[in-house]
């Protein structure tokens, strides 16, 4: 690693595993101090795959502090703003600034659009937008508050530039969060902040654990016609959780020091209409 990130902090949402875990372990071996958030327990009864545990929380401490950086954790759900922002308080305490944020938390529920009942739909859209917002509205007056600038990241999805079938709820939200980050890089752009969204296509992650691989082929049973809509180009269908980090991590550094504003999309083409 480079230390390109060295004597920074981020705030992660979304931590205990998956990509979450992989942006903290990726950025703390870049030289960041890590304030980490997840729910770290049971999600709504639309979700089909096993949730995150205090132990996976447990375990991204470890391996964070297993590169020599600091990471302060906490059990929040990103729709309780309070929380968030007692989160932050307290990071921000202990480790003197902020600097990158990832707002990375976010649920999927494979549905028929017949089958969505309106509280699915709501669940969905208070974690994937509210709780983006809140995650954003937590941090970045820390952020401003050290005037030395720095980079929110909004993790959407291939969903949120072309569609994902079956999960109307999850592409609703998902293009709410690639037009929300457009909205804050306008605003935040004055104090030499940059929001950008990451578009990762498919990822090998908890989230094709439970019933979640069988909800969506009974999805599919019903309309085969779109099982292909998010066909990539390139061979590899999915990649690791580490392979978005990549990305994440360089949208936090000052290589990308003029990006602001853009759709990154990680999709191995699979996003292009």
């Amino acid at each position: 690693m480079s230390g390109k990130l060295t004597g920074r902090v981020a705030f992660i949402t979304g931590a205990a595993r998956g990509q979450g875990r992989a942006h903290a372990v990726r950025m703390a071996g870049e030289g960041a101090d890590i304030i980490a958030v997840d729910i770290a327990g049971p999600l709504p009864p639309c979700v089909p795959y096993q949730p995150a545990t205090p132990e996976d929380l447990a375990e991204t401490v470890r391996l964070v502090e297993k590169t020599g950086r600091r990471i302060r954790a906490s059990v929040v759900d990103t729709r309780d703003i309070e929380g968030l922002r007692a989160a932050v308080d307290t990071g921000v305490s202990e480790f003197g600034r902020l600097d990158v944020i990832v707002a990375n938390a976010g649920v999927s529920a494979p549905q028929v659009w017949d089958q969505i009942r309106p509280e699915d739909f709501r669940d969905v859209m208070d974690i994937n937008v509210t709780g983006t917002w809140n995650t954003v509205m937590a941090g970045a007056p820390a952020i401003i508050d050290g005037g030395r600038g720095g980079s929110i990241i909004l993790i959407s999805s291939a969903a949120g530039i072309k569609l994902q079938p079956f999960m109307i709820h999850y592409t609703a939200s998902k293009h709410a969060v690639t037009g929300m980050a457009r909205a804050f890089a306008a605003e935040l752009g004055r104090h030499s902040i940059r929001v950008n969204s990451v578009h990762p296509g498919p990822v090998l992650t908890d989230m094709g654990t439970g019933d979640m691989v069988t909800q969506l082929g009974k999805a599919m049973e019903t309309n085969p016609a779109l099982s292909h809509m998010m066909t990539p180009f390139l061979p590899t269908w999915a990649v690791q959780a580490e392979d978005i980090a990549d990305a994440v991590c360089w949208l936090a550094g000052d290589e990308s020091k003029y990006v602001t504003a853009c759709a990154l999309p990680v999709d191995q083409g699979s996003s292009v209409y």
